[in-house]
């Protein structure tokens, strides 16, 4: 995944985006600039989903992740007169049973931000960027107490599924493996 090119799209100014002040907000890739605020944003969210103590990345291991020489993520910012203000982070998830898909791993806009329909803007261009790469759908989780969220992805008429439950190991319990 390269996320050093220059798309056509990397900068869009928006008109009347929902709320937002239009001329000043622009949808765009993000950059290696862009970690350090893009890091806040992802310590807000982890704040928001009840998770403060959660976020263990560095910021230098987010930047090789998402800018070194074999990145693994993507995302599109929005920002409003030169502050990113929200984001969408993804990378390509591979099911046995569908095919190459996008992961959502996260869709962040500050709180002040919020409802301005700036969330819409970059789930839309997730959407575009699914077809354009070709992939057979779209992933991702959202928590089951965050009505808001689900509200928002309803209006998509996306598929929320129960029933499965998340597993995961921590770096410590890979480490400390025998």
């Amino acid at each position: 995944m390269d996320n050093n090119s220059t798309t056509a799209d990397q900068k869009l100014p928006l008109q009347g985006a929902g709320g937002a002040s239009g001329l000043g907000t622009v949808l765009r890739v993000a950059t290696l600039s862009d970690c350090p605020r893009l890091l806040e944003l992802i310590i807000e969210l982890a704040i928001f989903e009840r998770e403060p103590d959660a976020v263990t990345v560095t910021l230098e291991e987010f930047e090789a992740a998402g800018f070194g020489p074999k990145p693994v993520w993507k995302a599109f910012v929005v920002e409003d007169n030169g502050i990113v203000v929200g984001f969408a982070l993804y990378y390509i998830r591979y099911s046995t049973w569908k095919g190459q898909r996008l992961y959502l791993e996260d869709l962040v806009i500050t709180e002040a931000y919020r409802g301005k329909g700036l969330g819409k803007l970059l789930f839309d261009r997730l959407i575009q960027e699914t077809r354009e790469l070709g992939f057979s759908g779209m992933v991702w989780q959202v928590l089951d107490w965050n009505e808001p969220a689900i509200k928002f992805y309803k209006k998509y008429e996306a598929n929320i599924e129960a029933g499965w439950l998340n597993a995961a190991l921590s770096k410590e319990q890979v480490i400390n493996f025998k």
